[in-house]
């Protein structure tokens, strides 16, 4: 009997885990961020098999938005944690699935005066082997993985959501660079042009052919432009510090990578609110993850009401006793319900049901008014682009006009750079409406969690 105990006993301890210790050392932790680069192999790698087959050949030392996305994807610790995330909820699905273990049941007594009962045989020890045994009713193991998958389904989900956000916010940011490098260009232009109206204008000023305010309104005005190009330096700075915080890089790893704008070339025509409408609450990720919740509560819910119903515990078990073999099969365990039926934790789970429908509701609404809104600022800023443009396009033949005059003898210098200035600040008037139409496809693609190019959009060439 010994014997046969100590083997089952070392059976069910064999399959037991057993514990390694990981720990984590910040100096390490370091040392592996400050290694990150954007000329990382396994990066590369992943870049190259997640392109769509569409996007054309790619140059791993050339990048643009789609390929930094990816970029993100590799790198960025916020999706790290909604990956961990999602791998806590499959773990738990394991454990819903896990059935209840029976106890093992080893009683032993000695009996002091065992001749006392008059029988022969009489011994003074009682042992036995017992097992108890749990069986759940009611379904609730398929309530509980149900419950548990659900919720997996959700964590998996709020990647996309995490992955989204990311994306959005590297865009933006990215705009804010590709905006602040354009600005800078046209600023250094204008400058250079401002720096010549005000020598002319000194020089007319010491033969009296120049008053003074207006000479002084051209100092203000060179400083003025100075002070700008100086923010846009400094914008230029912090949009690729955020943009490296964004990605899960050192500063270091893209300060002088060599990075494309082509994604902000891209105009579309008027878009359809119903197009937008439907993809926004077909395709949000915050959405999707909100009914995969409803749908674990619906699971709670009914596990709540499966648990009214008692669990039955069977005993089944040999006791040698006083020198009687005895043969138990008990059924007990079972809870009476007498002072409550679960009212409370069935009352809970159809709160919390309800609670993740409202916020259902308002993801839904949410997402129409965002697309609803998104459409309106689109068109208002298409059309602002579509007002600026002849502006500048009248600017650039003027110039053109006078620069063959110049040429001719028949326009002053200070007239043609008066007239290269005015360019210039009609080119930045033109590049923020592209800027802020570049800000409303962003708008728009947030509304429904999906790139504009993936919709069967006609792109305006500009």
């Amino acid at each position: 009997m010994k014997i046969t105990i100590s083997f089952v006993v070392c059976g069910l301890l064999s399959g037991c885990a057993t514990y390694h210790a990981q720990p984590i050392e910040p100096t390490a932790l370091i040392q592996s961020f400050e290694a990150r680069t954007l000329h990382d192999p396994d990066l590369q790698r992943y870049v190259t098999a997640h392109l769509d087959s569409d996007a054309g050949s790619w140059s791993s030392g050339v990048w643009n938005f789609t390929t930094l996305t990816l970029a993100a994807f590799y790198f960025s610790p916020e999706l790290d944690i909604a990956r961990t995330k999602r791998g806590t909820s499959q773990a738990a699905i394991l454990t819903a699935a896990q059935r209840p273990n029976p106890m093992l049941q080893l009683p032993l007594k000695y009996t002091t005066n065992p001749k006392e009962s008059g029988s022969p045989y009489a011994s003074p020890y009682t042992f036995g082997l017992g097992l108890d045994i749990p069986i759940e009713t009611a379904g609730k193991r398929g309530y509980r993985i149900e419950q548990a998958q659900q919720f997996s389904h959700a964590a998996r989900l709020n990647i996309g959501n995490v992955a989204w956000q990311i994306r959005s916010r590297l865009r933006g940011q990215m705009l804010n660079l590709y905006t602040a490098i354009q600005k800078t260009l046209i600023l250094e232009k204008q400058i250079n042009a401002q720096q010549q109206i005000v020598a002319m204008l000194e020089k007319r000023l010491s033969v009296g052919a120049a008053s003074v305010p207006e000479t002084y309104q051209a100092r203000i005005t060179l400083t003025q432009n100075r002070l700008d190009l100086e923010k846009m330096q400094r914008q230029i700075v912090e949009s690729r510090t955020q943009m490296a915080s964004t990605i899960g890089l050192p500063i270091s790893a893209i300060t002088n990578a060599d990075i494309r704008f082509d994604t902000f070339e891209r105009i579309y025509s008027d878009i359809p609110s119903d197009t937008i409408r439907r993809h926004a609450i077909l395709n949000r990720s915050d959405l999707l993850s909100a009914l995969a919740e409803y749908e674990a509560r619906q699971a709670t819910l009914q596990l709540e009401i499966a648990k009214q119903y008692p669990d039955i515990y069977i005993g089944p078990g040999y006791t040698f006793d006083a020198g009687a073999h005895k043969f138990t099969l008990p059924i007990f365990g079972m809870s009476l319900p007498i002072f409550n039926q679960n009212q409370g934790p069935i009352a809970e789970a159809m709160a919390r049901r309800k609670e993740v429908a409202v916020r259902v509701n308002a993801l839904q609404a949410q997402a129409v008014n965002d697309t609803e809104r998104g459409v309106q600022a689109y068109r208002a800023a298409l059309k602002n682009l579509y007002l600026s443009k002849p502006l500048l396009s009248f600017d650039e033949r003027h110039l053109q006009a006078l620069q063959t005059s110049f040429r001719a003898g028949e326009t002053n210098r200070l007239a043609l750079t008066l007239a290269q200035r005015e360019t210039c600040v009609n080119t930045l008037v033109y590049l923020d409406a592209r800027i802020r139409v570049q800000e409303n496809i962003g708008q728009l693609e947030d509304a429904m969690q999906r790139p504009l190019s993936a919709t069967d959009l006609h792109v305006i060439p500009e």
